[in-house]
């Protein structure tokens, strides 16, 4: 990470000398993201959930990364399940890409990895999705949230694993312990 800063005030230098038109136009919209990126991760590690813990590959690619989330309480405590996230070039104007790489047996998670979780939409009817204000900490928060007070078997993604809760508690429980022990350790 302080390998891109350091890269970002270089090229700040020699900003004078690149050309103008579309080239530079899509690499200054890259470098606003990448310096979005360097306040965001720094603010991100400062006050990640205790359950959380963030990985970047690659130190210079703070636009892609992964986040394990370690649920201490509720239905999936035990757990450790892998998120990845990429960060697009339009950031911070559209949310960053999440996909859940643990099979899991969550009604906001479908088993093939897709999350329902309001603030990662685009375009949201009540107001909930993302907004330019929202941050890295936001959707790290949000989805470390999913565990606990997010799960919603109202509005589900896996309709199955809610229709599942709701007719049977228990074998639900059951169900998401097997996964646990086969997906998630």
């Amino acid at each position: 990470m302080l390998t891109l800063a350091s890269k970002l005030k270089r090229d700040e230098g020699v900003k004078g000398s690149r050309p103008s038109g579309p080239a530079s136009d899509s690499t200054r919209r890259v470098s606003v993201r990448d310096k979005l990126l360097v306040k965001e991760v720094a603010e991100l590690e400062a006050n990640l959930p205790c359950t959380c813990k963030v990985n970047f590959p690659d130190p210079n690619k703070l636009h892609y990364f992964q986040l394990t989330v370690t649920p201490d309480e509720g239905h999936y405590q035990g757990g450790k399940f892998q998120f990845e996230i990429e960060v697009p070039d339009a950031y911070n104007m559209v949310p960053p890409k999440v996909k859940c790489l643990t099979r899991i047996w969550h009604p906001n998670i479908t088993e093939t990895g897709e999350i329902c979780l309001s603030l990662l939409r685009e375009h949201s009817i009540d107001g909930t999705g993302w907004a330019p204000t929202r941050t890295l900490k936001d959707v790290v928060w949000g989805l470390n949230s999913l565990f606990t007070d997010l799960l919603n078997f109202d509005d589900p993604l896996n309709i199955e694993a809610a229709e599942h809760h709701l007719r049977d508690k228990e074998d639900f429980r059951n169900k998401v312990e097997d996964y646990i022990k086969r997906y998630a350790r």
